[in-house]
């Protein structure tokens, strides 16, 4: 206990005294002492002087706090420094890709399945052979990453000497090359393709002889039909959403030609243009063309002499100008289509307007999206692409271009989790000029195009299901249903009513990799004749036949050997069902393929 004493008798007005009172008690406080003597306090102007006189002051400090030593237990706990571990990124690289919705998908029934699409970098060439004395082969030669330009170069082979009917009589090749190149200027980029195509089949599809007769087995050179293929185009396009103005161009030739003397010539342009109006409103101008030069042999039989030859020129225009607006969560577009065909196949008008608005509404970013619309326009219908469709075209075929319209649709997207996609939209539509495939009445081996004279209503239902867990394992499925409503034709022949697909990859370790394929298509109608009275006569219908379903499974592995070095198998069709997909050709069974893949 610490005590101090002050004597004070009296106060003073003074600021001196004040201040000599103020620092005695702050020295006190501070466990100082003060001696009990007179200080003469600092003289002030224009103020009152004064001493400061004894006085009397008593403070007492008698509880004292006083907190126990602490311990210093610094070291008491070590932690081990956790080891430094070597992280690796893993990028992502989708490898399939859904096809855009198609309101009637083509299909075709391949001999070897689609392989992946090739890696971003590198090259490699791959060889394989299998069963039916089937070869495949791929070179991929490309240039790496590179933000100044690109080029590449794709050839691919496959080919069977022996086939499901009558070995070398039901053979098969396709071969192709594309070639690309383009040039990065900024956001801007100019490129060039050029692709070469020869595919060759036999018309395979051909009766036997009823009534336990002989066989009449045609000569494999007979039925021979063979197509060539060329296409180049050169094209410019700046996609960046920042830029206030937005291009897509391309001018561009396609020739085809095939065993039967018929050939098509076909120049296209197409060109798409969009001018920011603000940061949410855009005008865009979307734009096609095709000027067709075709020639045909009119004749329906390789055994007419001197058949005729047509020849006839098709154009084919069409624009959308629209307004586009982006704001929050709505989306909308107003415009309209303006087309131009001249094929005269049905009763049907040469130009066309359909109105082209599409709302849209994201009830959660990047979530949920729903849409609708109202639409329509012309689908331009070529040779060249039907022969992708279906290789046992007839000559003198009728090709008209399809008016699709007025039609009406709506759907969602949606990615609930991560790397999980779905998509779902129905479609309705009134179609004019929609082919169909069906059997010639003179050589049933052989196709042609048959139009409803009226309207089709056609109701399509589309879903599309991703999912992608990085590079380990992929999954996807897609299905269409469609139903078509006809006024004249009595089926929609060679167009099935339902469609689906699933594929799959797994990587079951760095150095293997297995993928599944598998195909589902409903029942479809072809025609059956009755025998011919007379070589050439045309033949009596007898009934339409539904080909059986098509049930498809197909599996592949891939092991990688060395870093450069890989070997892999694939089963197509391993149900071993030779399905029809067009009426009277019935497909390979079970055909395995094993090969190898060098990478450099």
């Amino acid at each position: 206990m610490k005590r101090l004493t002050i004597n004070k008798s009296r106060s003073t007005k003074s600021s001196g005294g004040r201040l000599a009172t103020g620092l005695a008690l702050a020295a006190v406080l501070a466990g100082g002492v003060v001696p009990a003597a007179s200080a003469q306090a600092q003289p002030t102007k224009g103020k009152y002087k004064g001493n400061i006189e004894e006085a009397e002051i008593e403070i007492v400090k008698e509880r004292v706090n006083q907190l126990p030593e602490a311990t210093r237990n610094f070291d008491k706990i070590k932690l081990p420094t956790p080891p430094k571990v070597e992280r690796k990124v893993a990028y992502t690289f989708s490898d399939f890709r859904l096809p855009a919705d198609r309101l009637t998908p083509s299909v075709k029934v391949l001999t070897i399945r689609a392989e992946e699409p090739t890696p971003l970098t590198g090259n490699f060439v791959k060889a394989a052979i299998g069963n039916y004395g089937t070869f495949y082969g791929r070179g991929y030669f490309h240039s790496t990453r590179n933000t100044d330009h690109a080029y590449g170069l794709d050839i691919k082979h496959v080919s069977s000497i022996q086939g499901p009917v009558d070995g070398k009589n039901s053979r098969m090749s396709e071969t192709s090359a594309h070639a690309m190149g383009e040039i990065y200027r900024g956001t801007a980029a100019i490129g060039a393709t050029l692709d070469f195509g020869r595919e060759r089949y036999n018309f395979y599809g051909y009766e036997k002889a009823a009534n336990g007769g002989p066989v009449a087995t045609p000569e494999s050179g007979d039925i021979k039909q063979t197509f060539n293929r060329f296409a180049v185009k050169a094209y410019a396009h700046n996609r960046d959403p920042e830029q206030q103005l937005t291009y897509d161009a391309g001018v561009g030739y396609r020739y085809w030609a095939d065993n039967f003397a018929a050939s098509e010539s076909d120049v296209r342009l197409n060109a798409k243009v969009g001018y920011a109006l603000g940061e949410s409103s855009r005008i865009t101008v979307a734009a096609d063309a095709s000027f067709i030069s075709d020639k045909d042999q009119a004749a329906t039989s390789l055994k007419t002499p001197n058949p005729l030859q047509t020849s006839r020129t098709r154009t084919f225009v069409q624009a959308t100008p629209a307004y586009e607006f982006l704001r929050n969560n709505i989306a909308f577009s107003v415009g309209a289509t303006l087309g131009y065909s001249s094929d005269t196949t049905t009763n049907v008008s040469k130009g066309v307007v359909y109105p082209a608005v599409r709302l849209g509404y994201t009830i959660e970013p990047e979530k949920f999206m729903v849409y609708a619309g109202l639409g329509g326009a012309l689908q331009r219908v070529t040779r060249y692409d039907l022969s992708t469709e279906n290789p046992w075209l007839n000559r003198g075929l009728n090709v008209a271009d399809t008016h699709r319209g007025p039609t009406v649709y709506a759907g969602f997207t949606s990615t609930p989790a991560r790397g999980l996609e779905f998509n779902v939209k129905a479609t309705y539509a009134r179609d004019r000029n929609l082919y169909f495939y069906l059997n010639n009445p003179v050589d049933p081996t052989k196709f042609d195009l048959v139009y409803d004279q009226n309207a089709t209503g056609v109701l399509n239902i589309h879903g599309e299901l991703l999912y992608n867990a990085a590079e380990k394992f992929r999954l996807g499925t897609r299905v269409d249903y469609n139903k078509y409503a006809l006024k004249n034709l009595p089926q929609p022949f060679h167009r099935p009513e339902f469609q689906a697909s699933v594929f799959g990859t797994y990587n079951v370790f760095d150095k293997l990799m297995v993928g599944v394929e598998g195909y589902f298509f409903a029942a479809s109608y072809g025609i059956s004749y009755r025998p011919a009275v007379t070589a050439g006569a045309a033949r009596v219908a007898d009934f339409y036949r539904a080909t059986d379903p098509i049930i498809d499974l197909n599996l592949r592995a891939d092991y990688r050997i060395t870093p450069k070095i890989s070997i892999f198998v694939m089963g197509n069709n391993l149900v071993n069902r030779q399905y029809q997909r067009f009426y009277g050709y019935p497909v390979k069974g079970i055909n395995v393929l094993g090969g190898a893949t060098y990478t450099f």
